[in-house]
């Protein structure tokens, strides 16, 4: 498609913390691509996202038929249909590609609490991504700490940063993604290893948003960065 390169495909977006990356990014007036596993999923997405903001350049697809048509990929999926997920796309996924993991390892993939985390073999969830994406596919870690509830009230600044992992260039793009959103800021988070230290934190910022019977979510902020 023509604008390919400025797509954003958003792989989980009727989930609602993928939904609400949709919402914001189809607000600042980018192309977002839905894709669920279910078409008619993906095609109830599109209809929540226009319904809030008219004028959305917004489509729904399959999952393989989205990765096609942008070359930032968001995986919003939980984490244990992440490995399914990104088998499903190594026919469609090409190097010229980001896939951004968003998974999260909590425990409650195996019946537990999602106050914790499960040891990966690869290190981290989006390790593990890496390990699964066609050679060539770049993999960023981002978006895990940002709260579903506040992403979607459209008429309120997300108050968060969001820490981005992995190689340099294509982490410096999706840094850039967060400057799409009122009140996200993008923060170097180095090396993808870093993922697994900010994977384990969305497990603590879940502990106390359970604490403080917080449903909106708390958010992060690093203070002394210098000002953009």
């Amino acid at each position: 498609m023509s604008d390919f390169k400025d797509a954003i495909a958003i792989l989980g977006g009727t989930g609602d913390q993928g939904l609400g990356l949709a919402l914001r990014f189809s607000k600042a007036g980018r192309h977002v691509v839905i894709g669920s596993r279910k078409l008619e999923r993906a095609e109830q997405a599109v209809k929540e996202v226009k319904a809030a903001v008219p004028d959305a350049n917004v489509e729904g697809f399959d999952n393989a038929d989205a990765t096609r048509r942008a070359r930032i990929v968001i995986i919003s999926v939980p984490f244990e249909h992440t490995a399914s997920t990104i088998k499903g796309l190594k026919e469609v996924l090409a190097p010229e590609q980001i896939v951004v993991s968003m998974a999260v390892p909590l425990a409650t993939a195996v019946g537990d609490g999602a106050m914790r985390t499960l040891g990966i073999w690869q290190g981290s969830a989006a390790e593990m991504v890496k390990g699964l994406v066609p050679k060539g596919v770049e993999v960023v870690s981002a978006f895990q700490n940002v709260a579903a509830h506040r992403l979607q009230e459209l008429e309120h600044d997300v108050d968060c940063d969001i820490i981005v992992s992995g190689p340099k260039a294509p982490r410096e793009e999706v840094m850039g993604l967060c400057k799409l959103v009122p009140g996200l800021r993008g923060i170097d988070g180095g090396p993808l290893s870093n993922a697994k230290i900010v994977e384990e934190i969305t497990a603590l910022m879940i502990g106390i948003n359970i604490r403080y019977k917080l449903p909106e979510g708390v958010g992060i902020r690093f203070t002394g960065l210098p000002e953009e």
